[in-house]
């Protein structure tokens, strides 16, 4: 049976988080029910399971189907079957038998978008966390700087977080601040082989009460050193994050579909 990697994003609000579930809509029963228009198949693995209202503009999954389809023909017919979800297929490849979305990942990056303003947002709502108040870009970075490298994360995950050990390696936590017509656009830039439950939003929301002055960077040392739930800040809200990338060691896409693919 062929198998395939599809290259995903979607805007994650309307769904109940990417994994399949019997009374919530959710990414992966809707791209399985696109599949399900054009053959059988076994359903579908992905890269990573997104929580509920968190975005995705590089989720990678793949599927196994009887037909030896064209990239190009497959994506178009998926992304005619997925209208009118806020979900679409970006890139497809034929893949080795070998491959696997998840275990097959050598790197995950995440991207959270927070924005300091007065008024509410309109055009971006639920794309991006408000916060009413300013922030120091430079006291945020000392305190992700803290946590860079391998380290126990127990305060920094969810209690829900199934992960055998907590311990992971950061290779990536990097602020970007760009100016906006009204107020300022703050983007985490959070890299690392694979995530706890909650990781990254953790850290932001830990992060922000840095940068609002509540917090020092030493506190992050001392939450970090804790090993403790209790000792976290806030969890940022999930309509911030966006699963951004996911890297392996040779790019599954190289060859696919490109945006002006004719199909010839």
């Amino acid at each position: 049976m062929p198998r395939f990697a599809l290259k995903i994003e979607y805007d994650g609000s309307p769904f109940a988080g990417w994994q399949k579930q019997k009374s919530h809509a959710s990414v992966q029963e809707t791209i399985e029910a696109a599949i399900g228009r054009l053959e059988a198949s076994e359903g579908i693995a992905a890269a990573g399971r997104t929580d509920a209202g968190v975005h995705a503009f590089g989720q990678v999954a793949h599927v196994d189907l009887t037909r030896d389809w064209t990239p190009f023909r497959l994506s178009e017919a998926l992304n005619f079957h997925l209208k009118p979800h806020p979900v679409a297929i970006v890139g497809v490849a034929r893949v080795g038998d070998d491959f696997h979305a998840r275990f097959s990942a050598v790197e995950r990056q995440y991207l959270y978008r927070l924005v300091s303003r007065r008024p509410p947002l309109t055009f971006e709502v639920g794309q991006a966390w408000r916060v009413g108040h300013d922030l120091c870009p430079k006291a945020m970075q000392e305190g992700a700087n803290v946590l860079l490298g391998n380290h126990d994360f127990t305060t920094f995950r969810s209690v829900d977080c199934q992960a055998p050990s907590p311990v992971k390696t950061l290779d990536e936590l990097r602020i970007e601040t760009r100016a906006l017509d009204v107020g300022t656009e703050y983007r985490f830039h959070v890299r690392a082989r694979s995530f706890l439950h909650s990781q990254v939003r953790s850290f932001v929301g830990t992060l922000e009460r840095v940068g609002s002055g509540h917090w020092t960077p030493a506190d992050v040392q001392k939450a970090l050193d804790a090993r403790s739930r209790s000792a976290c800040g806030p969890v940022a809200p999930a309509h911030g994050l966006y699963l951004a990338n996911v890297r392996y060691g040779t790019d599954p896409f190289a060859d696919g579909i490109q945006a002006d693919d004719t199909g010839n």
